[in-house]
C-alpha cells in the first residue's frame, strides 16, 4: 500500500513511475486473498474448503487487518487524490473493549458513556471533564492548556489532574488513543491529545464507530492508488520478477528483471526486497478465523473491533480483534472473517493469542502466520533506496500513512504536503481507460 501510494503521488507529481511487483496481484502484504481455495494454498492446508464456506469467489481475505479512521490521514490521502471514487466504504458498527474477561462497548455518544458499566458515576463525570478539555485543546492556544505544558507535561500527569482512575486510564489510552503499550504515559501528552481527539473527530463524523472499511476487502486500497499512478502515465507490471537491484558508486540506477535493466534515479521497494539494508525489529503475530455466527456480547454486530488491553491479560502490547462479514462482500452469505493479532513478546506467539481466540469460539478454519517486521537501516540518503516499514500489529493506518510521509520528506527533501495530492485539472478520472 505504502509503495502504491507514494506511486500514485509520484505520478501527480510529474514523475516516471515504473511500478513492478513479482506477485500477481496488487498489493504485496496489504492485499486480499481471493478465491478462498487461494487463501488454503497460501497457508498450506490440506485439501480445499468445505462446501459449507459456499463459493470460492465470495471470499475477499485481508492480511493484515486494519480499518480506517474516518477523521485519519489515510481518509484525507484518498478524499485528495479523489481515489474515493472507486471505493466503496462501510462504517464499522462498534468498537469493544475487554475488562475482567468480558467485552464492553466503548461509548460512541454521552447517552452511552453515562448508561456504560465501564466506569462509576463520579468516574464518568470526571471523564467527561476530560473529554470536555482535549475537544478544546488547540496546540496553537495557550488559553486552552489549562496550566498544561503540552510539550513537556506528561500524560500520566494529565491524568492525574483530572483524577482518573487505573480502568479509565486504560480505557484511554488503549480504546481512545489507540497506544499498543504504556510507554505513552512518560511522553509529554500532545500526541495523546491529538489522537484522542482524531478518535473523537472520527466517531463524530458516522456516529457508530470511528472506523470504516472498503467494501470488497482492504486489497481495493492499493488498486485504487495503483489506477491513479496509471491515469497519469505510470507503467505497472505484475508478475515480474526481480533480479537484482543494480548500484554503481553506492547509488542505485536500476533494476534488473528477466535480463533486462529498467533504469531509475530513485527506488521505493518493501523490506523483502533488500534483506541486506533492513534490520529485524520484532513480530507480530496474526490469526484469521472464519466464524458461522458473530462474536458473542456485541450485539450482533456484523462488523466491530475488540482491544484487550495489555495490562488485563498482564502482557506489554494490547491484543486486537477486527471482524467484518458478508456485509463488506468479503465472506460467503451468513459468514464472518475475524482477524487477531499482537506483538509477539515470548517464544509462544499462540499462547499469547489465546484471550481472543477464546472471545471468538466456536472457530470454523483459522489461519495462523506470524511476520518479522522490518525497518530500514538504510535511510536511502546516498543510495537513493526507500525502503517502507512492515505493517504493525495497530488496527488502523496512521503509522502506516507516518511511514508514508516520512519516505516522500527523504526522497523530495520537503516535509509531506496533501495539496501536493491533489488531482490536477485536466485529469480524466480514467472514464477514457474504461471503454
Amino acid at each position: 500500500l505504502q509503495e502504491c501510494i507514494l506511486s500514485g503521488i509520484m505520478s501527480v507529481n510529474g514523475k516516471k513511475v515504473l511500478h513492478m511487483d513479482r506477485n500477481s496481484y496488487y498489493g504485496g502484504e496489504s492485499a486480499s486473498i481471493t478465491p478462498l481455495e487461494d487463501l488454503y494454498k497460501r497457508f498450506n492446508l490440506p485439501g480445499t474448503p468445505p462446501e459449507s464456506m459456499g463459493r470460492g469467489r465470495d471470499w475477499n481475505v485481508d492480511l493484515i487487518p486494519k480499518f480506517l479512521m474516518a477523521n485519519g490521514q489515510l481518509v484525507k490521502m484518498l478524499l485528495y487524490t479523489e481515489v474515493t471514487r472507486y471505493l466503496d466504504f462501510k462504517v464499522i458498527e462498534g468498537s469493544f473493549v475487554y475488562k475482567g474477561g468480558k467485552i464492553y462497548k466503548v461509548p460512541s455518544t454521552e447517552a452511552e458513556a453515562l448508561a456504560s458499566s465501564l466506569m462509576g458515576l463520579f468516574e464518568k463525570r470526571r471523564f467527561r471533564k476530560f473529554l470536555v478539555y482535549v475537544a478544546n485543546f488547540d496546540e496553537n492556544d495557550a488559553r486552552t492548556f489549562e496550566g498544561v505544558d503540552p510539550k513537556k507535561t506528561t500524560m500520566r500527569d494529565v491524568y492525574k489532574k483530572f483524577d482518573l482512575g487505573q480502568d479509565v486510564i486504560d480505557f484511554t489510552g488503549h480504546a481512545l488513543a489507540l497506544y499498543r503499550t504504556d510507554d505513552y504515559l512518560d511522553q509529554p501528552c500532545q500526541e495523546t491529545i491529538n489522537r484522542i481527539k482524531l478518535y473523537s473527530e472520527s466517531l463524530a463524523r458516522y456516529g457508530k464507530s470511528p472506523y470504516l472499511y472498503p467494501l470488497y476487502g482492504l486489497g481495493e486500497l492499493p488498486q485504487g492508488f495503483a489506477r491513479l499512478s496509471a491515469i497519469y502515465g505510470g507503467t505497472y507490471m505484475l508478475n515480474k520478477p526481480i533480479e537484482e537491484i543494480v548500484i554503481e558508486n553506492g547509488k542505485v540506477v536500476g533494476v534488473k528483471s528477466e535480463g533486462e535493466v529498467a533504469r531509475c534515479k530513485q527506488l521505493i521497494c518493501d523490506p523483502s526486497y533488500v534483506s541486506d539494508r533492513v534490520t529485524k525489529v520484532g513480530q507480530v503475530i496474526r490469526v484469521i478465523c472464519i466464524l458461522s455466527h458473530p462474536i458473542k456480547n456485541t450485539n450482533d454486530a456484523n462488523s466491530c473491533q475488540i482491544i484487550i488491553p495489555q495490562n488485563q491479560v498482564n502482557r506489554k502490547s494490547d491484543i486486537y480483534v477486527c471482524m467484518i462479514s458478508s456485509a463488506h462482500n468479503v465472506a460467503a452469505q451468513g459468514k464472518y472473517i475475524a482477524i487477531a493479532s499482537t506483538t509477539v513478546e515470548t517464544a509462544d506467539p499462540e499462547k499469547e493469542i489465546k484471550p481472543a481466540l477464546d472471545l471468538l469460539e466456536p472457530i470454523e478454519q483459522k489461519f495462523v502466520s506470524i511476520s518479522d517486521l522490518f525497518a530500514p537501516t538504510d535511510l536511502g540518503t546516498e543510495s537513493q533506496i526507500f525502503i517502507s516499514r512492515t505493517y504493525d500489529a495497530t488496527t488502523h493506518f496512521e503509522t502506516t500513512c507516518d511511514d508514508i510521509k516520512d519516505i516522500y520528506k527523504r526522497m523530495m527533501g520537503s516535509e509531506f504536503d496533501f495539496e501536493e495530492m491533489k488531482r490536477k485539472k485536466n485529469d480524466i478520472y480514467g472514464e477514457e481507460e474504461q471503454q
